[in-house]
């Protein structure tokens, strides 16, 4: 089961890694251009901020911790010594 956790645990980190990088190569790119594209690349930045895709990471996290704690119960219900 620990083994799930640290795969558990890499994806975290992967998943801030790829929104914190996402955000800054958005936020600069606005920033490079003007107009009507700085407009649709600031959506594109709340879209993958809080209110968006990292608004869901508590929400994914509890749920897949909780699978494998409910994975890990039913699997020792079914030991038999």
């Amino acid at each position: 089961m620990f083994d799930n956790l640290t795969g558990l645990g890499y994806g975290i980190i992967t998943f801030a890694i790829l929104i914190g990088v996402g955000s800054i190569i958005l936020f600069n790119f606005g920033n490079a251009t003007g107009g009507e594209a700085n407009t649709t690349v600031q959506y594109l930045l709340g879209q993958l901020g809080t209110s968006g895709l990292a608004g869901w990471t508590p929400a994914i996290i509890a749920f897949a911790v909780g699978m494998m704690f409910l994975g890990a119960f039913f699997i020792k219900g079914g030991r038999k010594y």
